[in-house]
Parts: structure tokens; sequence; C-alpha cells
């Protein structure tokens, strides 16, 4: 029988989040950008499933290295 891994607490993952919709419109804003400008992840994508985001949600990932947190940004196509 397969184990299961936790992939939004799997230690090789950074935190995601889906975001708010006034959160999205505050960084298109920021950015000057459309939200099609955005870098993409598919609905399929196992992270996703696991958020329950649907197409057109954007995802917010945490990273960190020894400099400091960045965020990183894809809309779920």
């Amino acid at each position: 029988m397969k184990e299961e891994i936790d992939v939004l607490n799997y230690f090789l993952n950074p935190k995601m989040e889906v975001m708010k919709k006034q959160e999205v419109e505050k960084l298109l804003k920021e950015y000057g950008i459309e939200k099609n400008q955005l870098p993409k992840v598919l609905e399929s994508d196992p992270v996703v499933k696991a958020l329950k985001a649907k197409k057109g949600d954007v995802i917010k990932i945490h990273r960190k290295d020894p400099t400091g947190e960045y965020f990183y940004y894809r809309v779920v196509v």
C-alpha cells in the first residue's frame, strides 16, 4: 500500500496559500501588470488540488534562503 504525502506540509515544499481577491488586486496594481502576465500553475498540480484552488486563483509562495524571505506568485490555469 502506498503512503500518501501531505504536499502542503512536506519539508521540501515552501509554504503556499491562495490569495484573497483584494490582495491580488493590490499585487497587480503594485507591479502594473495583468493577472495573465503572472507565471502559471496547472489546476492538476498536487499542491493546487490540496489548496482547493480554482482556475483564476493566485497562489502566493513563501521561499526562504540565507538572505531573507521572498514571495513568488502563480495563477492557476
